[in-house]
């Protein structure tokens, strides 16, 4: 319905093309670029700074309507003040998504280690005078067993080694185990609420280990994806750059041999023909 509403008026006043202007704010404007691409439409967008600066102009006042926005838009497009969006197609957006991912699980993970860090503080200060990094696999092992310093002690070190020796076989020792139980002995860890302390601690650790395997499966998939790629063997042949800067560069720009000029790249709000 709208594309024909527009071609209809276009027709009737002689235009030969079309082109949509829209304000890319969120995500809610993709849908429709996609569509009017497969509709073979150009699709322009325009800065929403330069809306709200123009809306000023026009009656001294940033009162924002639908019908004043369109207006205003409409305006920069006809000045020639917008930019044609890249909307990654086939590999590129997978590319993509699998960056946006990768930046989910980024941040996901970063909550998880801060929270089983505030968890430590709070029921076992002392185990990183023992285990300075509790996400190596020996720690966490440690940890997974959800013993509070109090219970702790009353474990053998022979049991305590034997559980994490199902992890890791070398560094550790009857030693180290007797530096953890000395460790728990004068620790100043909360006591109270330790039973849904525990369970606090066992979800922490779910969440890592999904998160984590998520990980290695993502990375996966990105070697896969940069693999059928043929840019990217010159492209990790740069001095100083690595797969991962070339991931985000890639899904971000796409397909490199569409642009024709390096400044295109650079600066592509400043040419609207740099992605067309």
């Amino acid at each position: 319905m709208f594309v024909g509403w527009f071609r209809k008026i276009a027709t009737e006043q002689g235009f030969q093309g079309v082109i949509v202007g829209m304000e890319p704010t969120g995500h809610y404007w993709l849908n429709l670029a996609h569509f009017l691409r497969e509709q073979h439409v150009m699709c322009a967008v325009v800065n929403p700074l330069h809306v709200k600066k123009s809306k000023e102009l026009d009656d001294n006042s940033p009162t924002k309507n639908d019908i004043k926005d369109a207006k205003v838009i409409a305006q920069l497009v006809k000045d020639g003040r917008y930019a044609v969006p890249n909307l990654p197609q086939s590999i590129y957006a997978e590319l993509r998504e699998a960056m946006k991912i990768r930046d989910h699980l980024s941040t996901d993970l970063r909550v998880v280690q801060g929270r089983v860090h505030n968890w430590l503080d709070r029921y076992f200060p002392e185990f990183l005078t023992v285990f300075k990094d509790w996400e190596c696999k020996s720690a966490r092992q440690m940890l997974s067993l959800c013993l509070l310093p109090h219970e702790l002690v009353t474990e053998s070190e022979e049991a305590l080694l034997s559980h994490l020796r199902q992890v890791a076989k070398r560094g550790l020792g009857v030693e180290r185990m007797r530096s953890l139980k000395a460790a728990a002995s004068r620790s100043v860890g909360i006591r109270e609420g330790t039973a849904l302390a525990k369970l606090e601690l066992q979800l922490l650790l779910t969440q890592y280990e999904l998160l984590e395997s998520k990980f290695e499966e993502l990375e996966a998939r990105l070697d896969e994806l940069l693999g059928q790629i043929p840019q990217v063997k010159q492209l990790l042949a740069i001095k100083g750059i690595g797969r991962d800067s070339i991931a985000g560069f890639l899904a971000e720009v796409g397909d490199i041999e569409r642009y024709r000029h390096p400044k295109q790249i650079v600066k592509p709000n400043e040419d609207h023909e740099a992605r067309s």
